[in-house]
């Protein structure tokens, strides 16, 4: 019996190519030995619409949905079910995967699609974890993130990096130094946070009425540029 395919409206298109940023963000996080695929139910027989490494499996854009994605839509329809356990399968060519899958809905609920994620482990480990860690013969740049339960921690660690930013930056001036500080907290998006005005006047021991005058200024060159 043939299945029954997805009726598709634009926005579930347009909904589906949302996901295509977040395979490629997957695959580079996790690296080479990772392969992240797109399925759109829109058609079955050709459901691949994003694919990143794709030589761990031999598919291609226009590859078909597997047995097992049609058997996890089937399941959907039925139970609601999104994102079964992860699980283990091999390759064509025998390579061990561990694989997740999750369904992706669009308008109403239904579903309209599959973002699917396979690790292959057949790779010597060491090989693998190289992959996840900075490598040591290249400069590589390690960034700055403030991971905290609260948004006072958040905007304090923030201050902290500018305050010792700009103090070592020798080509300002001490009488600019808070202005600077401040612009690098705008610059960097910190004052979206309802508590970064009154944190950053107290820290820097000057009014809120000073550090809104400094907001005004830098808007208005945004708006001038």
């Amino acid at each position: 019996m043939k299945l029954k395919q997805v009726t598709f409206t634009q926005q579930d298109r347009e909904l589906l190519d949302n996901y295509f940023r977040i395979a490629d963000t997957i695959a580079d996080l996790i690296g080479p030995h990772c392969e992240v695929v797109i399925h759109s139910f829109e058609s079955f027989e050709s459901s691949v619409v994003k694919i990143v490494n794709g030589h761990h499996t031999g598919r291609a854009i226009g590859s078909p949905i597997t047995d097992l994605g049609l058997k996890m839509w089937s399941n959907f329809e039925k139970t609601g079910e999104v994102s079964p356990s992860s699980y283990f399968t091999n390759s064509s060519e025998g390579a061990l995967l561990k694989s997740t899958t999750c369904i992706l809905a669009g308008s109403e609920g239904k579903a309209i699609g599959m973002l699917c994620v396979n690790m292959n482990l057949s790779f010597p480990f060491p090989e693998i974890v190289k992959t996840l860690m900075p490598d040591v013969s290249a400069v590589t740049t390690v960034v700055n993130e403030n991971f905290s339960t609260n948004a006072s921690d958040v905007i304090q660690q923030a201050l902290d990096s500018a305050i010792d930013d700009i103090e070592k930056d020798t080509a300002i001036s001490p009488k600019s130094k808070n202005k600077a500080i401040t612009k690098r907290l705008f610059d960097n998006g910190v004052f979206e946070l309802k508590e970064t005005t009154t944190l950053v006047s107290e820290r820097l021991n000057i009014t809120r009425q000073a550090v809104y005058k400094y907001l005004r200024e830098f808007k208005a060159d945004l708006c001038e540029n």
